[in-house]
């Protein structure tokens, strides 16, 4: 079933009045369940096409539907509440509010969902064991490593059972070790709750475990290769 309808798409960015076309006519769909890398060169759009998706910016010209909401037809308030309710975020600087504990972090997003508490520490004791932090769930960020806290973060993208995650550069600052447990996490969630994956990255490891690859250069779509 398709969750994501990108049609012609450009975003552009006026840069000391010069225009510089970020995403250029990008058309693309996406299917429930999917596992995604978006590759490229430095400055290719992948960040930017990335972020058009999950509704942090807006495209300049073209459609972006997702679940079947034209996300431009959105005020700025529905906006966030679309996002809040559809879609998980994991970026490479983690993001995680550090007065919080790592149990607290997860259940941020259900907290702003009106969950209830009981609910919230159900899912969030079910995801933190699920990415191997159970034990460290009374932890704050300054006390975990980077790996713990990307894992922490992805158990906080998938708290909320959202359509799918929107992961930019997750593995970039994890050693081997690390990134491969996360992508073995992730991978295991994506096939157990049927989230879709999306991720930008310059990762071969994320490359290798994606079922399709999307190549951008200039901000176009140059190859778009689809595993059995």
């Amino acid at each position: 079933m398709k969750v994501i309808d990108i049609k012609e798409v450009h975003k552009v960015y006026d840069e000391e009045e010069i225009a510089v076309k970020a995403v250029d006519g990008v058309t693309l769909s996406f299917d429930e369940a999917e596992f995604v890398a978006i590759v490229g060169p430095s400055g290719s759009g992948k960040t930017t096409l990335l972020n058009l998706i999950g509704g942090l910016d807006m495209p300049t010209e073209g459609e972006i539907v997702i679940a079947g909401t034209n996300l431009s037809t959105l005020k700025p308030s529905g906006l966030i509440d679309f996002r809040l309710n559809n879609i998980g975020f994991v970026f490479q600087a983690y993001n995680l509010v550090p007065v919080l504990t790592a149990k607290e972090n997860v259940e941020f997003i259900m907290s702003l969902q009106k969950w209830s508490k009981h609910d919230r520490e159900l899912r969030s004791d079910e995801l933190l064991k699920a990415v191997g932090l159970l034990e460290r769930k009374n932890s704050r960020p300054g006390k975990l490593s980077g790996g713990q806290q990307q894992r922490v973060a992805v158990a906080r993208a998938l708290a909320s059972r959202p359509k799918f995650v929107l992961a930019d550069e997750p593995t970039a600052n994890l050693d081997s070790k690390s990134a491969a447990t996360l992508l073995e996490i992730m991978e295991k969630l994506n096939h157990g709750e049927k989230i879709t994956f999306i991720f930008s990255t310059h990762d071969p490891r994320v490359v290798k475990m994606a079922h399709r690859v999307i190549t951008l250069e200039d901000g176009k779509v140059v190859s778009d290769d689809v595993r059995e």
